[in-house]
C-alpha cells in the first residue's frame, strides 16, 4: 500500500490462549487426543447450566421488550440492582448512572483504554491477562509498562516496583489489577489493595480493577472489592457474568465508576467512554434483564458454592501434583480457576524435547518450535501438547519475561484431574532431563 497503515508494535503481542487452539486442532486432526486446559470456559469443560436458570432466561426471551434496544448505559432495573449490591457493602456509593454495560469485558477493555490520550499509560501487572495488555499497548502504540507479580511471594505484587514505576514515569495515569487474578489465581490481600490506592492518591492517578472473578474465591479467602477500599480515588471496576453464572457466550459485562465527581478530567474521560458506547446504541438486552432474577434465586448461592468447592478441589489436586517437580515455582491458588507456574530461571533451553511418534505431528511441531523468536516456554508447551495432548498456555504470552505455563482448574472429574496433572508433572521431569 502507499502508506504504512499498521500502528507501531501491532502483531508483537499475540493472544496465545486462542492461537494454541489452532495448533491443537491441527494435531487433533492428526490423531492426538486433546485435554483442553488452556481456555477459561466452564461450558467447554462440561459445566451444565441448571434448569431453573435456563427457565429464567427462556421466560425473559418470551417477552417482546427483550428484543429491543435498551438504554445505552444498560437496563435500568438491572443497574439499580447492581447498585444495591455494591452500596450495601458500605464503601464508596454509586448510582445507576455510574454503571455502563458492554458486550463482554473485552468490549469494555477496548473502550476503557481506547478513550485514553495516546501518551497516557496505565501501569499493568506482569504477568497479566492478554486482553488488558493488548488493549493498553494498542492505544499507546508501545509495549506495556508493567509492575511485577512475584512467583516467590504467592504472586503478590512487588509494591516497591509499582511505586517506582509511578514515581519515575510521569506518563503513567492509572494502575490496573485483576482480583482474583488471571493468570495466577492469586487473591489480593486487603492491605495490599489499600497500599495501591494510597499510591494512586499520592500521585493523582485513577485505578482500573478487573473483578470478573470477584465471587469465585476459596481456601477460606475472601475478595475485597475495590469499592470497599478506594475512598476518594477515581476508579473503574469491571464486572460480568461470563465466569460466575457462567455465561461466557452472553458477552455481558459492565463497569462501575467510583468518584466520578472528584476530578474534572476523570469526568471527561468517563463521558468519552459513554459516548463511544452510544455509537453502538447499547449492549445486548437479554442477559442484562435476567441478572437480578438469577442472582436473587434461592438456588443461586447453593449452585455457586458447589462450583467453587469443585474449583478448590481441582486446585488442590493440581498443586499437589506440580509442587513436587524440582525447578518449578508453584503457588496454591485462592481464586478464579487458573494456576500459573514458573520455571526457575535458565531451566528451559532449545535442546529439550519429548518424543513424538507420529511423523506428521512431529514435523508440524518442530516447524513451529524451531521458528525464529520462539520462547523456551512456548517450545515446552508445544512439545507437551504433541506428546501428551495436554493443552496449556505459555506463561510468557501473559506479558512477562518469566518462563512457565498457565492451566485451568475446570476439570470436573477428580480422577481425570489427577491423571492429567500427574502426567504433566512426569513429562515436565522428562522434558527437563532431555537436553543433549
Amino acid at each position: 500500500m502507499r502508506n504504512d497503515i499498521v500502528i507501531p508494535g501491532s502483531g508483537e503481542l499475540t493472544y496465545e490462549i486462542r492461537n494454541i487452539v489452532n495448533v491443537a486442532e491441527k494435531l487433533q486432526k492428526r490423531g492426538v487426543t486433546i485435554n483442553w486446559e488452556n481456555i477459561g470456559d466452564p461450558i467447554v469443560k462440561g459445566e451444565e447450566i441448571p434448569l431453573w436458570m435456563k427457565r429464567i432466561v427462556a421466560d425473559e426471551a418470551m417477552k417482546n421488550d427483550t428484543y429491543g434496544y435498551c438504554p445505552t448505559r444498560g437496563v435500568l432495573e438491572t443497574r439499580e440492582f447492581i447498585c444495591t449490591l455494591t452500596n450495601r457493602r458500605g464503601g464508596t456509593q454509586i448510582t445507576p448512572d455510574d454503571i455502563i454495560f458492554f458486550n463482554g469485558l473485552g468490549d469494555a477493555i477496548a473502550k476503557v483504554y481506547g478513550n485514553l490520550r495516546k501518551e497516557c499509560r496505565v501501569l499493568m501487572p506482569s504477568p497479566t491477562y492478554t486482553t488488558h495488555s493488548l488493549g493498553e499497548s494498542t492505544h499507546a502504540g508501545a509495549l506495556p509498562v508493567c509492575y511485577q507479580l512475584r512467583p516467590d511471594d504467592n504472586w503478590y505484587p512487588d509494591l516497591e516496583d509499582l511505586r517506582n514505576h509511578v514515581r519515575y514515569n510521569p506518563q503513567i495515569s492509572g494502575i490496573m489489577f485483576i482480583n482474583p487474578d488471571n493468570p495466577t489465581g492469586m487473591v489480593y490481600p486487603e492491605e495490599t489493595l489499600r497500599r495501591i490506592v494510597a499510591i494512586a492518591r499520592e500521585f493523582d492517578l485513577f485505578i482500573i480493577a478487573d473483578e470478573v472473578y470477584n465471587n469465585v474465591v476459596y481456601n477460606g479467602q475472601r475478595t475485597v472489592p475495590l469499592s470497599d477500599v478506594v475512598g476518594d480515588v477515581p476508579a473503574i471496576a469491571m464486572k460480568g457474568i461470563s465466569k460466575e453464572l457462567p455465561w461466557p457466550g452472553s458477552r455481558c459485562g459492565w463497569i462501575e465508576v467510583y468518584n466520578y465527581d472528584r476530578d474534572v478530567r476523570f469526568q471527561k474521560y468517563v463521558n468519552s467512554i459513554l459516548s463511544s458506547k452510544m455509537n453502538e446504541v447499547c449492549s445486548t438486552t437479554l442477559p442484562q434483564k435476567v441478572i437480578p432474577a438469577i442472582m436473587t434465586h434461592p438456588e443461586y448461592p447453593v449452585y455457586l458454592k458447589e462450583r467453587i468447592d469443585r474449583y478448590e478441589r481441582m486446585s488442590t489436586i493440581t498443586y499437589n501434583c506440580l509442587k513436587e517437580v524440582p525447578g518449578l515455582q508453584v503457588n496454591r491458588t485462592n481464586g478464579a480457576f487458573y494456576m500459573a507456574v514458573a520455571f526457575a530461571e535458565g531451566l528451559l533451553n532449545d535442546r529439550q524435547s519429548l518424543p513424538i511418534e507420529n511423523a506428521e505431528v512431529r514435523e508440524l511441531v518442530e516447524s513451529l518450535v524451531n521458528a525464529p523468536g520462539v520462547s523456551p516456554d512456548k517450545r515446552f508447551v508445544y512439545y507437551v501438547l504433541a506428546h501428551t495432548g495436554i493443552c496449556t498456555v505459555p506463561l510468557s504470552s501473559f506479558n512477562t519475561s518469566l518462563q512457565g505455563f498457565r492451566v485451568t482448574l475446570l476439570e470436573r472429574n477428580e480422577k481425570e484431574c489427577e491423571r492429567i496433572y500427574g502426567t504433566l508433572a512426569q513429562k515436565i521431569k522428562e522434558y527437563l532431563n532431555s537436553s543433549y
